[in-house]
C-alpha cells in the first residue's frame, strides 16, 4: 500500500501530538503513527500509580496533576485538535531520497501485518528518548532467585508487601517542592549556575550531609543535570527521613548476583525477592532512521545543544528530545510547525 503526504510524525506521546496540533493550526497536511494501541503509551501503560507532573500550578494547574487528570487532558487534546493517529503502526526504516528530495517510510501494521510506504516532503521524529527500559547488565542477573524487573513495570508497592526489595538507580538531587519550585521561578531570571549552586546550598541546609548514609549527590547542579542527562531531581516525600531512621538502606554499586544474594563493590552482600531498575530508558530512533545522522547520535539523541537540537537537514526534525519537559516539547512543536510552513509553502 503507497500513502502519500506532506509530514510524517513517528510517536503520539506529548511530542508527537503537540506538534500535530500546530500542523494542524497551520493547514498542513501530515500523517501520525504509533507502535502501541493509544496515545502516551509510556503514560498510561509503563508509570506508577502515584506519578504526578514535576512542575507546580505556575506551570500546570493544577497543582502537581495526577496522571488521570493529565492523560484525560490529552484526550481532550487529540479530539479538539482532531488528531487521528494511526495506532498498531512501526516504523521499520526511514530512508531519504536525495534525487526526489523526499523521505521513503516503510510502515507495517502489527495487527494485520499490512505494509504501509509514505513518501513525505518532512520526517518527524516524537517517539522520544524513552522509547526502551534501561536495564543494567550485571554478571548473574539472569539467573536471579526472585523477580527483577524495569520501574516501567512497577505501578505500587503493595504487589510487594513484606518482601525484601532493591531499587537500583543512579545517584540523584534530593530536594523538597519548595526548593524546586523556587529554582524553576529563578531560572527565568538568572543563570542557571547560579539557581544550581544556591538550590545545592538550600537542599545541603535541609537534608544536611546524606554522604554518612550513602548518598553520593551528582558534581553537577539539579538544572545543569536534567539539560545534560535527562535526570530530574527528585521530589522528598517522607524518603530521607526513612533513609535516616536506617527503614531504608542505601547501598552501593552492584558487582554481581549469586542466586538471590546481591554482592557489592564494598564487599557487603544481602538477599532479596525482588530487583526494580529505576534506571531510565533510551532511544530507539537510530533502528529506523537510515539517514539521520545530520541530527542524531549514535544513542539516538540530538548532536546540537537547546535550542538548536530540533532541526536536521532534508527536512527532518526531531520533537521531544530537549529533556526539558512539556515546556521543551511546546517550544519543538512550534520550532517544528513554522519552519515546515515556510518551506512548505516556497
Amino acid at each position: 500500500m503507497e500513502e502519500q503526504t506532506v509530514v510524517l510524525i513517528m510517536g503520539v506521546g506529548p511530542a508527537g501530538l503537540a506538534t500535530a496540533a500546530c500542523l494542524t493550526k497551520l493547514s498542513v497536511p501530515y500523517v501520525i503513527v504509533e507502535h502501541e494501541d493509544c496515545s502516551a503509551s509510556l503514560w498510561r501503560n509503563r508509570a506508577y500509580d502515584r506519578l504526578k507532573l514535576h512542575l507546580a500550578k505556575e506551570f500546570y494547574a493544577p497543582t502537581y496533576i495526577p496522571k488521570d487528570q493529565f492523560m484525560k487532558y490529552l484526550d481532550k487534546y487529540i479530539e479538539h485538535f482532531d488528531i487521528r493517529p494511526k495506532y498498531h503502526t512501526t516504523i521499520e526504516s526511514c530512508t531519504y531520497d536525495e534525487n526526489r528530495k523526499c523521505w521513503f517510510s516503510v510502515a507495517r501494521d502489527v495487527a494485520t501485518f499490512v505494509v504501509v510506504r509514505y513518501t513525505t516532503r518532512f520526517l518527524i521524529g516524537a517517539s522520544g528518548e524513552n522509547s526502551e527500559a534501561n536495564i543494567l547488565v550485571i554478571p548473574g542477573l539472569h539467573d536471579f532467585a526472585g523477580v527483577a524487573i524495569h520501574s516501567s513495570r512497577f505501578k505500587s508497592g503493595a504487589a510487594y508487601s513484606g518482601k525484601k526489595v532493591l531499587v537500583v538507580q543512579k545517584s540523584v538531587h534530593v530536594m523538597t517542592k519548595e526548593i524546586i519550585r523556587l529554582g524553576m521561578t529563578l531560572v527565568q531570571y538568572t543563570p542557571v549556575n547560579v539557581v544550581d549552586d544556591l538550590l545545592v546550598r538550600l537542599a545541603n541546609f535541609v537534608f544536611g550531609d546524606l554522604l554518612s548514609h550513602g548518598i553520593v549527590r551528582p558534581k553537577i547542579g539539579p538544572l545543569q543535570l536534567k539539560a545534560e542527562t535527562g535526570r530530574s531531581a527528585v521530589h522528598d516525600v517522607g524518603t530521607v527521613d526513612l533513609i535516616r531512621k536506617g527503614i531504608i538502606k542505601v547501598l552501593g554499586n552492584i558487582s554481581k548476583i549469586n542466586g538471590n544474594i546481591v554482592e557489592f563493590e564494598n564487599g557487603k552482600e544481602s538477599a532479596f525477592d525482588v530487583i526494580v531498575f529505576a534506571t531510565g530508558y533510551k532511544s530507539t530512533a537510530n533502528t529506523w532512521l537510515k539517514n539521520g545522522e545530520s541530527m542524531l547520535n549514535n544513542a539516538g539523541l540530538p548532536k546540537k545543544k537547546f535550542p538548536n537540537h530540533w532541526k536536521g537537514v532534508n527536512g527532518l526534525y526531531c520533537a521531544g528530545l530537549a529533556r526539558r519537559g512539556l515546556a521543551g516539547i511546546a517550544m519543538d512543536a512550534k520550532n517544528i510547525a513554522n519552519d515546515i510552513l515556510s518551506s512548505y509553502h516556497a
